[in-house]
């Protein structure tokens, strides 16, 4: 009784309070998106029912998260890691596929998604690698491993047909920026977005080409004529141009058809909305249909005449639009932005550099899906499948997603125990 006093003292409850907020208010949303007349919140034969047992078991994984010794987690990151990825190509193999992925493994009528776990548990190894006494960011060696210890699950979960939360262990990128990587890869990733989205757009390529020898050449006639100068410009035009060509090479050879029509229905919102593009169209009009005050709980047309597909989970922000308007919407932000301030506060105080990195790696994933989901429900990003974190119908998404959480909570209930080692 005495250690759990000490846990309860020490926990930082307003981060509590922000994730009961957010699940308690998804709960309510996906009964919304699913309600019939005569239906009871609590029937567990509908997703609102299911949700509550996910939830209720969400208490008592949290309960044990806070119960373990809090060196636990530092100490079994490595095993940790090492299972769920053992796991992740069980599913590779023998998993079950469920809305076009084979992600889900099964035992009898139980199953569950072990690449939602697989956010939590490379986090830990992160962390861990980083935390290694001596550890030197700006060591390229260092810096490969940590790409190895992200990709290596990433590729996995690619070979699961599940793009979508593949692309989420590239928020882990902005926590080695944070441990004192240089910023050089991330200008470089997004000059290569750019790039690609010029490239799709722009018809003749031979356009671009000319503006980078244009740029090239003004370089060049501009700045001191020495020899090495000549030399990077002309390699880095030369670099650009190849990406140029292989643009298109990517986007018919390594993207499938439905990867490539939603980037097509980005770049062109009008493009197909009775096929591929019906997801945003049908998103966008419920969200807008909502105005500023939203037509009232329960009370969405769109929703109820379920127009918009898969509004449990990735469209569950349409609910919103619609049902609570512009201030709903605009609520449920903060809420976020809020709960991502507050991990970020959480990460910055943390006496090890175990938990510190742990910390930023919880911030960037949430990040991530909070930044991914609500934009691709209105047209900002390609809908690539990832839900809204605590607030999507799922059990593994919502487990993934406290266990991540909580076990920062934990190890900050515990700050002032640790020796400083960052």
């Amino acid at each position: 009784m005495v250690r759990e006093e000490k846990i309860s003292n020490r926990m930082d409850w307003i981060t509590v309070l922000l994730y009961g907020i957010i699940v308690f208010w998804g709960w309510l949303n996906i009964f919304s998106v699913t309600y019939e007349e005569n239906q009871f919140i609590f029937d567990p034969s509908i997703n609102s029912g299911r949700q509550l047992i996910f939830i209720v078991s969400s208490i008592a994984i949290i309960m044990f998260i806070l119960i373990m010794d809090m060196r636990f987690y530092e100490t079994f990151a490595w095993v940790i890691y090492g299972v769920v990825l053992f796991l992740c190509i069980i599913v590779v193999f023998t998993g079950h596929e469920v809305g076009g992925n084979r992600a889900w493994l099964r035992i009898g009528s139980f199953g569950f998604q072990p690449s939602e776990f697989a956010k939590f548990a490379t986090a830990l190894a992160v962390a861990k690698y980083i935390g290694t006494v001596g550890f030197r960011m700006d060591q390229i060696r260092n810096q490969v491993k940590l790409f190895i210890i992200i990709g290596v699950p990433m590729a996995i979960i690619l070979l699961q047909d599940d793009a979508g939360t593949a692309l989420v262990f590239s928020a882990f990128v902005l926590v080695f920026y944070r441990e004192g990587m240089s910023p050089f890869l991330i200008l470089v990733g997004i000059g290569v977005a750019i790039i690609f989205i010029l490239t799709l757009l722009v018809e003749n390529e031979y356009i671009l080409f000319a503006v980078i020898g244009g740029v090239w050449l003004t370089l060049v006639l501009l700045g001191k004529k020495k020899r090495k100068r000549i030399m990077v410009l002309t390699a880095a035009a030369l670099m650009l141009m190849g990406t140029i060509k292989s643009v298109d090479f990517i986007f018919d050879n390594v993207l499938k058809e439905h990867q490539q029509k939603r980037i097509r229905v980005l770049l062109n919102p009008d493009l197909d909305q009775l096929g591929v593009g019906y997801h945003v169209y049908q998103s966008k009009v419920a969200i807008g249909s909502g105005g500023l005050w939203g037509k009232g709980f329960l009370k969405g047309t769109q929703t109820k005449l379920k127009f918009v597909p898969e509004q449990s989970t990735d469209f569950i922000f349409c609910t919103i639009g619609e049902e609570h308007g512009w201030i709903g919407s605009l609520a449920v932000i903060l809420l976020f932005i809020v709960l991502l301030f507050r991990v970020v506060y959480l990460a910055e105080r943390q006496k090890s550099r175990f938990a510190r990195v742990y910390g930023y790696c919880v911030a960037c994933i949430l990040f991530f899906h909070f930044m991914i989901n609500i934009g691709m429900t209105i047209g900002l990003f390609p809908v690539i499948g990832i839900p809204l974190p605590f607030f999507s119908y799922g059990g593994s998404s919502l487990w993934g997603f406290t266990i991540l959480l909580f076990i920062l909570l934990k190890l900050d209930a515990h700050r002032l125990q640790v020796m400083n080692r960052g």
